[in-house]
């Protein structure tokens, strides 16, 4: 593989949700990645979480299978893991069990201590628990959960992966590995920074949809279209502001007061007939290479061919499953197009073959359901 992480070894034990998205990250991005199965798990060229990836399958309640699963921890720079706290430690897989030069990169939404860190949980849990959730939605009704992206993937992969990097540098100085605990609890609480300062100096209320970013500042919200689409409008900064009242034919002299909070109720309503007089096609033309921040908010099947979209390449189909493509971008140690996922264990025996199993050694491993 091509990439800045070419040179880098990694195993995942596989999981759900955000630690699946970090390994599948780094492989778009050079790493070999080589993801410990299930035997029970099945081949699913849709899942994309898989991409790039290497699979072995190994019963790790089997002696022999738990040792072949120290062979590849030794052999890696980074184990990755998304159980609950305790789990790899009764498998013989924990931190203790494994080489101290070894990154392990531990996945969980509540940390692996606390009152709650043995408690099931889902992204919306999490973001519940650090006043994100509330800020989120209109004011007449519960907050709306945003998918998956901000605790999962935002506080969860995100901070995984900056946690991975960050250990590997160091040890780069230390020449030792560490523990790595991304708690998506902790993520998401970090992102907020710029709502804790606003919170700090008495600029956000913690009433819904009242503030600039949470959709009661009139210039900062979603509004639907004659045709039944929606735009997007974020027009915050003044000479932003300006443009959008002057594009949209609403009153130039919103600008004199754009943030009284007074007058937001009485606008929000005044921009929704507004918009509601042409389609979202019509306003994507009237704003087209405009700074007046407005945007089409398209569909997951119409985003690939937006034309912005299509020229960077931004969405890509292996095995004809969209998908996006690796991201980010480098000048210089550009990443290989991503192959599609292969089937649970189709590489255990070449694996294998590379820690120096010899072929009678994995048949007897394989004819005593050591691995599949």
């Amino acid at each position: 593989m091509a990439g800045p992480l070419s040179s880098l070894r990694i195993i995942e034990f596989s999981g759900l949700g955000p630690a699946p998205l970090a390994g599948q990250l780094l492989a778009d991005l050079g790493a070999t990645v080589i993801a410990v199965d299930r035997a029970t798990a099945k081949a699913d060229p849709t899942d994309i979480n898989r991409r790039g990836k290497r699979s072995v399958v190994l019963n790790l309640k089997s002696g022999e299978g738990v040792a072949a699963a120290h062979d590849l921890v030794a052999s890696a720079d980074v184990l990755i893991e998304g159980f609950r706290p305790g789990v790899m430690e009764r498998l013989g897989l924990g931190p203790e069990d494994c080489p101290d030069t070894l990154v392990y990169a531990r996945m969980t939404g509540w940390g692996q201590d606390g009152p709650g860190a043995q408690v099931a949980g889902h992204d919306i849990n999490y973001l519940g628990l650090t006043g994100a959730l509330f800020a989120m939605g209109d004011a007449d009704r519960p907050p709306a959960p945003p998918l998956n992206l901000v605790a999962d993937y935002g506080g969860g992969t995100m901070f995984l992966l900056f946690g991975i990097l960050s250990a590997l540098i160091e040890r780069g100085v230390s020449g030792k590995g560490q523990v790595v605990d991304a708690a998506m609890v902790d993520g998401v609480s970090a992102m907020m920074g710029l709502i804790h300062s606003m919170l700090a100096r008495g600029s956000w209320s913690e009433d819904r949809q009242a503030n600039w970013l949470d959709g009661g500042a009139p210039f900062y919200r979603c509004y639907m279209c004659k045709c039944g689409g929606f735009v997007s409008v974020g027009a915050l900064e003044p000479q932003f502001h300006a443009l959008l009242l002057e594009k949209a034919g609403l009153p130039l002299d919103h600008q004199d007061d754009q943030n009284d909070t007074a007058q937001w109720a009485e606008r929000r309503a005044a921009y929704a007939a507004a918009f509601a007089q042409r389609t979202r096609d019509e306003w994507s033309d009237i704003f087209a290479g405009s700074d007046a921040c407005v945007a089409p908010v398209l569909r997951f099947s119409e985003a690939a061919d937006h034309p912005h979209l299509a020229q960077r390449g931004t969405f890509i189909a292996p095995g004809g499953v969209a998908q996006a493509a690796p991201a980010p971008r480098f000048s210089r140690t550009s990443a290989d197009t991503p192959r599609a996922p292969s089937a649970p264990g189709a590489d255990t025996d070449a694996v294998l073959a590379e820690l120096g199993y010899g072929h009678a050694r994995i048949a007897d491993l394989r004819k005593n359901g050591s691995i599949a």
